[in-house]
């Protein structure tokens, strides 16, 4: 279809390139601290990216009070009283996330005056994008900076088709399938052992299916964090410092990499679902003592490597085949949630590339990137206190991203500005509650003194771990 052509040239300051999570975080930030008119472009009818596509019963593995943006409470700030998660902050569901991104853009951004959104619509390149729907082209004036918010490319199983091959006759569905079943299948064979796999089978075992009836492939276990350590509230401050001080101490402690995994599984500051199992993976994945409970009940757990094709009789893997039963349901979760881009620069001439700099905290990353821009430094300075963290994979992933979280950190202190930033953001998490403990806390203040005291040899060991493994 030839394209038609808006002959009117757009104008702003800031051009963002995707409205999900990051962009909209990004967006927030030079809303409130600026006075700058911004455009959002993206694929969807509306912002939020992937959540638009996620399934019905997903949930933030992380506590809402510090996911969406940093303007803006999203969804209730207590707690769980029932299912898994019961007893530990609330974990928004995809439809209030949903909810929370459509009224953040109507209710706050578009009535500002200060942005215009172009939804359904494709960014080309060059400031120029066009309707999905209209074909119609249209091109943007940047005054400022032209921000890519899709450089990390989160996909979901309903958008991605597998990397394996599989049968017609095969009754294969995305997770998004499973609340539409009809009639109960003989087996439900799970692929995909990170965050999606582990929400099918929960999902599966909250809704009473006998876990002997569930075959969980998982090409490699992963390391998990117990979500009770990353509670943003006072009641639970003193098991996030056991966990910071912990981790330090096991590092200052270990005199090899394997001594620090025990060390970290024994104190509790990683979890693995099978004891006997050594974990290959990590993705950064919370879990509570309850969920990892239910998942402990699923006994049949296939390891054979990553699936190569699915049929009706067997599933085949690099490593051998397993046979399944008549009438089966195969459930693809194996999309990785977030692409393993090559990491650049942040800030290049008039270009922001939005990346993971603290941890994975994507949407703080987001806002403390916005936050940076809208200072006085320089290129060279934006990007030495935005130091790109790559997204983990592997197990020895966690090493590399708390050294490039540490080092962050310990640049942000020495700005006041940025100090004084992280406490009053909501999506830091934790600045402020630290900065706050009574001294006649004893408790809390002798854990605080702990962390300082381990986390200048923790990052020594760290940076010898690191030129180990290079």
């Amino acid at each position: 279809m030839k394209e038609a052509k808006n002959e009117e040239i757009l104008e702003t300051d800031y051009l963002i390139i995707g409205a999900g999570a990051v962009g909209m975080a990004f967006a927030d930030i030079i809303l409130e601290e600026t006075n700058a008119n911004i455009i959002m472009v993206d694929k969807h009818h509306k912002p939020g990216g992937h959540w638009n596509l996620a399934y019905p019963f997903v949930r933030l593995h992380q506590p809402s009070t510090y996911y969406g943006v940093s303007s803006t409470e999203l969804g209730e700030n207590g707690k769980d009283e029932i299912g898994f998660n019961k007893g530990l902050k609330h974990l928004a569901s995809g439809a209030a996330i949903n909810a929370y991104y459509d009224d953040i853009m109507n209710y706050k951004y578009l009535p500002s005056g200060r942005v215009k959104f172009f939804p359904m619509c494709e960014y080309k390149g060059d400031g120029k994008f066009n309707s999905l729907l209209t074909n119609e082209m249209h091109e943007v004036k940047v005054h400022k900076k032209t921000v890519d918010a899709t450089y990390m490319k989160t996909k979901v199983p309903a958008s991605h088709p597998p990397n394996y091959t599989v049968d017609a006759s095969v009754n294969f569905i995305p997770i998004n399938g499973l609340p539409k079943l009809t009639e109960a299948p003989s087996e439900f064979v799970i692929i995909g052992g990170g965050k999606t796999g582990i929400d099918a089978c929960l999902w599966l075992l909250e809704h009473n299916v006998n876990p002997d009836k569930i075959t969980w492939i998982v090409s490699r276990d992963a390391w998990l964090i117990d979500r009770k350590n990353l509670q943003p509230s006072e009641e639970y401050l003193e098991d996030y410092l056991q966990y910071l001080a912990l981790q330090f101490e096991a590092l200052e402690e270990a005199d090899s990499i394997s001594e620090l995994f025990e060390k970290l599984e024994k104190s509790g500051v990683l979890i693995r679902i099978d004891q006997n199992v050594k974990p290959q993976m990590f993705r950064g994945a919370t879990i509570s003592k309850l969920e990892l409970e239910q998942l402990r009940r699923i006994k049949n757990v296939v390891r054979k490597g990553r699936v190569k094709h699915v049929s009706k009789d067997n599933i085949s893997f690099i490593e051998g085949s397993i046979p399944v039963k008549e009438h089966f349901v195969c459930v693809d979760c194996s999309a990785n949630a977030l692409s393993h881009a090559k990491s650049k620069p942040v800030f290049s001439k008039d270009t922001i590339t939005l990346q993971i700099i603290r941890g994975i905290q994507i949407v703080f990353s987001a806002a403390m990137i916005a936050h940076i821009e809208t200072s006085d430094k320089d290129e060279k300075l934006k990007n030495e206190l935005c130091k790109v963290i790559e997204l983990p994979s592997s197990d020895t992933d966690w090493l590399r991203m708390l050294l490039g979280t540490l080092v962050n950190e310990e640049l942000w202190k020495e700005d006041e500005n940025l100090k004084m930033w992280l406490h009053d953001n909501r999506l830091d998490g934790f600045s402020d509650l630290v900065a706050n403990i009574s001294e006649d806390n004893k408790k809390l203040q002798a854990l605080v003194n702990r962390i300082e005291s381990s986390k200048k040899p923790a990052i020594e060991k760290l940076k010898y771990f690191e030129a180990e493994l290079s």
